[in-house]
């Protein structure tokens, strides 16, 4: 039986690389279809599928830390986390939002999230 994966990336460098990736227009265009808007997550390396012909389970996924336990055994669970005071997700902007909204509200996001953990790791290190 083929042993679980699990992400061993570094969380606080793998939200900065994301959010370097929105900011240079990574999600400006999808890699895998021209003709559909980008995925958040799923169309950047972050992602742990990401051109992987063997699917790892999201249980697995560092960015599981975020999505609401109600929301863990989503098809797609990242979509689930909620990204503002709203309550918005991905999940929720992709049915009403533009893509322009839909990479403000991840920005914004992924900063607070990297200032907070950067807080964490400086209390903890002091």
């Amino acid at each position: 039986m083929a042993k679980p994966q699990k992400d061993d990336r570094d969380l606080l460098e793998m939200l900065q690389f994301e959010l370097r990736f929105l900011e240079d227009g990574g999600y400006g265009q999808s890699p895998h279809a021209a003709r559909r808007a980008s995925l958040i997550f799923e169309d950047s390396l972050t992602c742990m599928n990401f051109n992987s012909q063997d699917r790892t389970p999201y249980s697995a996924c560092l960015l599981m830390k975020f999505v609401p336990p109600g929301r863990a055994t989503e098809q797609i669970p990242c979509r689930h986390i909620p990204l503002n005071s709203d309550g918005e997700t991905l999940a929720s902007l992709y049915e009403s939002a533009t893509q322009l909204e839909i990479e403000e509200a991840l920005g914004n996001w992924l900063r607070a999230t990297i200032h907070r953990l950067e807080r964490e790791r400086a209390a903890a290190n002091s």
